[in-house]
């Protein structure tokens, strides 16, 4: 891998993040969030695009600070062009556009859901890069999917949700249990102080292996409903365990379909990637197939597993190297397709 040094952007929700790169490996990797949104228990789109404005150019400062380069070191500017929220892409993408021209480097534009699945490549995401091909089980707040790796730029998307993403079922599930958003890493520390069979809740029924998550979110709400109207304190004295009973249920879903996956393709190499990622039982699960299945599992570092720009710096350098640039034209794109 060349030693080419890339800046990557990533704006596509509601963290600003900034990342230098050289070949593989990460020099810096700057993100600032926006607690604001906690307010409303999701993502205000508006208010995300405004607190990029503000963030950008000091994440951008404090990544090439924290790399100890000058800016005329930078080879070529990588970005998220999508899928994500217009908005907040937009803020990126001008940025990117107006740097790249300033420092007359190239632009290189990155698929988010392509850099968490290559965000594996990192020098320090794992001690051995995953081979293809592999299976990536690709699972955050916007997206669930498993993805077919052949190459770096050869995926097949083989099943994904039908409706819900799985983090977008446990920040709703979070919302019946009056967490604060986003409620997946809530719901997974509490789930370590309670009991995953105290309940039982509806798995769906899918064909191949696509996923459904609306359906345990209407099983939990109708549950808890019935609950609340014998004991108003239910959700209270039961909290710990209604999360660990949540969370089996989710990583049971997940992992079922990834077996199959796995098994039908006879594929050994098997990875998870995105924000649901970071979830210790869906990274225990993993583990167990790996003693249990004989897999090569591959788990990423939790600071790659959410929204961050050293998986689009990552992108950006593999592209970089096929001489893959980008158009001074381009736009931001809500969907991107994989």
């Amino acid at each position: 891998m060349s030693d080419s040094i890339i800046l990557g952007i990533e704006s596509s929700c509601d963290d600003t993040s900034a990342a230098i790169i050289k070949g593989n490996c990460i020099l810096s990797n700057i993100a600032a969030n926006q607690a604001i949104h906690k307010e409303y228990g999701g993502v205000v789109p508006e208010l995300a695009s405004r607190a990029h404005q503000q963030n950008i150019i000091p994440v951008v400062e404090k990544s090439i600070t924290k790399a100890n380069i000058q800016q005329n070191a930078i080879s070529a500017i990588g970005f998220t062009r999508g899928p994500g929220l217009l908005g907040s892409l937009l803020v990126g993408t001008s940025f990117a556009k107006s740097l790249a021209m300033s420092l007359n480097v190239p632009l290189i534009e990155v698929n988010h859901l392509q850099a968490h699945i290559l965000a594996h490549f990192i020098e320090d995401a794992n001690p051995m890069p995953p081979q293809f091909p592999f299976l990536c089980l690709t699972v955050s707040g916007g997206h669930t999917m498993i993805v077919l790796v052949k190459d770096y730029f050869d995926m097949e998307i083989i099943g994904k949700t039908i409706d819900d993403a799985a983090g977008e079922a446990f920040d709703k599930i979070g919302k019946i249990f009056d967490l604060d958003y986003p409620a997946g890493p809530i719901i997974d520390r509490l789930a370590k102080e309670g009991n995953p069979d105290a309940f039982t809740f509806n798995k769906p029924r899918m064909e191949n292996y696509d996923y459904s998550f609306s359906g345990i979110k209407t099983s939990v709400l109708y549950f808890i409903q019935k609950e609340v109207r014998k004991n108003p304190d239910f959700i209270k004295e039961n909290l710990n365990d209604l999360c660990a009973s949540v969370q089996r249920t989710i990583v049971e879903i997940l992992m079922a379909k990834l077996e199959k996956a796995a098994k039908e393709l006879n594929v050994k190499e098997v990875a998870i990637a995105g924000g649901v990622s970071a979830n210790s039982a869906l990274r225990k699960a993993m583990e167990d197939n790996h003693e249990k299945l004989g897999w090569n599992i591959y788990i990423p570092k939790f600071e790659y597993t959410t929204d961050n720009a050293a998986m689009i710096a990552m992108v950006a350098q593999l592209k970089y190297e096929r001489g893959e640039f980008t158009d001074m034209k381009t736009s931001a794109t809500a969907k991107y397709d994989l």
